[in-house]
């Protein structure tokens, strides 16, 4: 099991934090995936070769977030 922890921008609010949560719990191989509005992090577990980054990151991107680098 790996982990990543990806930083977002735009999010403000509960709402937010619950929407990149479900899109990265939609990700498949994502076994969890926890945001910290305050930190404005997400912290995903996934297993690889089944997701990658490239997969997380675009669904904080189709979750209406930009993931900073």
């Amino acid at each position: 099991m790996s982990q990543a922890v990806l930083s977002v921008e735009g999010m403000s609010c509960g709402h937010c934090k619950n929407a990149v949560e479900k899109s990265l719990q939609g990700v498949s191989g994502v076994q969890d995936a926890v945001v910290d509005l305050a930190a404005k992090t997400a912290t995903i577990s996934y297993e690889e070769g089944k997701a990658s980054l490239n997969d997380l990151e675009k669904a904080v991107a189709d979750a209406g977030y930009e993931v900073v680098k």
